[in-house]
């Protein structure tokens, strides 16, 4: 999530109330240009971390400054560290304040070409292109950037938060919410089909490539990638931070893990599921995937079990 406008570490360090302030002197920058998970931060960006076996991961990550739940010694050149009992707390409050878009009352500019038929709703700071159709019912929620030629059918929901909870072993409530700062970006001569779900990023950007179509009741989670000229069918769900290269299609039903790659080109037939990264320009099927091929000669064989197993009884009667 990048700022609109940068933020002075001055009020930074007002606004966290760190116990300590460690720095590394001279900083690279003196103000904060967003603020994001580790693995999609840039120079300028805020991250946080609060468990010691990622420690060093977000330190050294492209963060320039980092909310940590305790002191660390080996600081980069240029950066700062915020040492705070809760950073995942701090992280929230700064998403919160910061995300001022989940308001409907003003929305951008619609181009004429557009059409977007009654009862859908547009959040702020949404984009829409050229040549659009927006059907009934759709919600829009903010920070949203559609292009040209897109359609999208009743009763979908873009950008809604990612289901993305951490866990309090300690209390009653044990699940608490990481607020979602990111956006959805729905490139050109893209087909959404009815009540489809596609969530935000959780920092970063949910995308969904040119030319892909997706059909009714498909859920892609947070920070999914999908290329160009994907094809998925009906009741597809897509697990956060997953790429799906070029031309990829998933028949019906298929369940897709998180952070995980489906090479370009590759097909999978439904209702399979995809526990991790497979190989491109290939056909997959089954629970968990595998090449087709190879799976239906294993259901052949399952399938001649019986009678196997009736030739070997009876064999054993005649012995």
């Amino acid at each position: 999530m990048k700022f609109k406008e940068a933020i002075a570490l001055e009020w930074l360090n007002s606004f966290i109330q760190a116990d300590k302030i460690l720095k590394n002197e001279p900083l690279l920058f003196d103000k904060a240009l967003g603020i994001n998970e580790i693995h999609k931060v840039e120079p300028g960006d805020i991250t946080f971390v609060d468990h010691p076996k990622y420690f060093k991961k977000a330190v050294e990550s492209a963060a320039s400054f980092i909310i940590i739940n305790k002191e660390y010694a080996a600081i980069p050149p240029g950066k700062q560290l915020w040492v705070h009992p809760k950073p995942f707390e701090v992280y929230n409050n700064l998403i919160k304040l910061l995300r001022n878009d989940s308001t409907f009352s003003n929305p951008k500019d619609i181009p004429k070409s557009t059409q977007v038929l009654p009862g859908a709703i547009i959040g702020d700071d949404v984009e829409i292109g050229e040549n659009c159709i927006i059907y009934p019912n759709v919600t829009i929620m903010g920070k949203v950037r559609i292009g040209d030629r897109v359609v999208i059918h009743a009763n979908t929901v873009i950008g809604s938060d990612a289901f993305y909870f951490k866990r309090y072993t300690d209390r009653d409530l044990q699940y608490e919410q990481m607020h979602s700062g990111g956006e959805v970006v729905i490139e050109s001569d893209v087909f959404i089909g009815a009540a489809c779900t596609i969530d935000r990023g959780v920092s970063g950007k949910t995308v969904i490539g040119t030319g892909s179509k997706l059909d009714n009741q498909v859920h892609i989670g947070h920070g999914v990638v999908i290329g160009k000229n994907c094809l998925i069918a009906a009741q597809v769900g897509i697990a956060g931070k997953t790429t799906l290269e070029d031309n990829v299609t998933l028949w019906g039903q298929v369940g897709v893990n998180k952070d995980l790659t489906i090479g370009k080109d590759a097909v999978v037939y439904a209702q399979s599921g995809v526990p991790k990264s497979i190989e491109g320009g290939k056909v997959y099927f089954g629970s968990p995937v595998e090449e087709a091929k190879i799976k239906m000669k294993e259901m052949a064989w399952v399938k001649r079990i019986p009678n196997l197993w009736e030739k070997i009884m009876n064999k054993e009667k005649d012995n």
